[in-house]
């Protein structure tokens, strides 16, 4: 469709189909706060409906035609197929569509600086970074955040200073609408492999997206992943690279050092110029590089180093990102959204880390069917530090069944690894079996961005009914 504007929206109503997701939700307050009509519906009930409710923008639960009517503007994900009962009645009253990444595109238009976080994995952690930073140096931007931040009260944050912090994910090349003044791609990994062909497309579809950035533009690469690194030598952009382990990035890490909980503290360092000493209060060498490569954007922005040490000093982490819920019976609870193995390798450690001389059980649910074909091997060698893994059945997302993969294979392939893995199909056979098995100072870790993160509800809400009393 022909690029618009949405000042012809103002007092309309759009209509949002998948409006519970991270992004969509998102979008809908900010276009709610531009003086739309937001309305939208989703597949099931989360706490991005309940809070939409709250905010006063109307959802219905379930798919259907009728939903669509007296819509000014429907607005759909990449996940929602052209052949959705409310896309074609849209075709059918001749009712305009606009896919979620066009708004998004859309909306940061006219922004500057307008920031893009990008990356096969990092992206919600380092663009809450750099808006925690953002903020407490007194600057005031429009935020979308793929996750929810304490310090924005959610995932967005409506800005009067005129500049765009977003994340830009790559599903389905979506973050090709988005023309950023300044942009950072964390690394380029193999994900998505239900869209892209093979690694080489994923790395095309960033070039493509360095290529489309407003003239001027800058691009930060972390060096310490060869496919982003790699990206310096393709895109008629200026380049800064940054990394923890490859001596010959701009941005390196100078006396790194962890304490017990594995947080990091690092002197920023490019050339002959030292920043002051930046220490952490998240844990992860991840986070160490994702801080640097905060720091060498914030340098791009104009911050002094002492804006920069104290604004990632104060990220105190965002939600579902190696996240303590509670505790139960002693037994402490983290959720993690890490969706693939790679991501999965790099949080075990941490939740290994929390136990200490305790058990770690890692309660894994594998993210679609197709992933988990494309990354099979990979799940069979991620999980080093954890004493047990439980496996639930395959989250579909966007997918149908194809009948040649189930939860049971992973289970078998990992048991002849030598992974002590078990397979707990639905949170009701997880509770049981962690319930049965763990000591007070264990430690749980669920794992996976479909709705794995239920379950430390669950068990916490069944302990409080035991006990009468609310688990910590």
């Amino acid at each position: 469709m022909q690029r618009q504007s949405l000042e012809e929206y103002r007092g309309k109503v759009v209509h949002f189909i998948g409006i519970g997701g991270s992004s969509m939700s998102g979008l809908a307050l900010l276009l709610r706060g531009a003086g739309c009509v937001v309305r939208g519906d989703d597949r099931s009930e989360s706490h991005a409906t309940h809070k939409l409710r709250q905010a006063g923008i109307p959802v219905t639960i379930g798919h259907d035609a009728q939903n669509v009517r007296g819509a000014d503007l429907v607005v759909y994900t990449a996940a929602i197929a052209p052949d959705n009962v409310e896309r074609v009645a849209c075709g059918e009253w001749n009712i305009p569509q606009m896919e979620r990444a066009e708004l998004l595109g859309l909306l940061a238009d006219g922004h500057e600086p307008s920031i893009a976080v990008s990356g096969t994995h990092g992206k919600t952690t380092l663009t809450s970074m750099l808006a925690t930073a953002l903020l407490e140096a007194g600057r005031d931007p429009t935020i979308h955040i793929g996750g929810e931040l304490d310090r924005i009260g959610g995932n967005v944050h409506a800005g009067t200073d005129g500049s765009f912090l977003t994340e830009a994910c790559e599903f389905k090349a979506s973050f090709l609408t988005l023309h950023p003044t300044l942009a950072i791609v964390t690394n380029v990994d193999a994900d998505h492999l239900d869209f892209y062909r093979d690694l080489d497309e994923i790395e095309d579809t960033f070039a493509k997206f360095l290529g489309g950035m407003r003239e001027g533009g800058t691009a930060v690469l972390c060096a310490d992943s060869p496919r982003a690194l790699h990206l310096k030598d393709r895109v008629p952009v200026r380049c800064v690279t940054y990394g923890l382990d490859n001596p010959a990035a701009d941005w390196r890490a100078e006396d790194l050092q962890h304490d017990e909980a594995l947080r990091y503290a690092f002197v920023p360092v490019r050339g002959e110029e030292r920043l002051p000493r930046v220490a952490l209060a998240v844990p992860g060498r991840h986070n160490a590089e994702n801080a640097l490569g905060a720091a060498a954007a914030l340098h791009e922005l104009g911050f002094s180093g002492e804006e920069i040490a104290r604004g990632l000093a104060a990220f105190a982490g965002a939600h579902r990102r190696f996240e303590r819920t509670g505790t139960v019976q002693g037994v402490a609870l983290y959720h993690d959204y890490g969706h693939n193995p790679a991501e999965f390798a790099t949080v075990v450690p941490l939740g290994k880390a929390a136990a200490g001389a305790h058990r770690l059980f890692a309660v894994c649910q594998p993210h679609t069917y197709s992933r988990t074909k494309a990354l099979f091997d990979q799940y069979l060698t991620c999980w080093d530090g954890a004493d047990e893994v439980l496996v639930t059945d395959i989250y579909a997302a966007r997918e149908k069944d194809p009948g040649d993969i189930h939860a049971t294979m992973l289970v078998k392939a990992l048991q002849e690894a030598g992974v002590p893995a078990v397979y707990t199909p639905d949170f009701d056979a997880c509770e049981a079996y962690l319930r049965a098995h763990w000591a007070p100072g264990d430690a749980v870790l669920t794992l996976g961005c479909g709705n794995i993160n239920l379950l430390n509800e669950q068990i916490q809400r069944h302990e409080a009914d035991k006990t009468g009393e609310r688990a910590e």
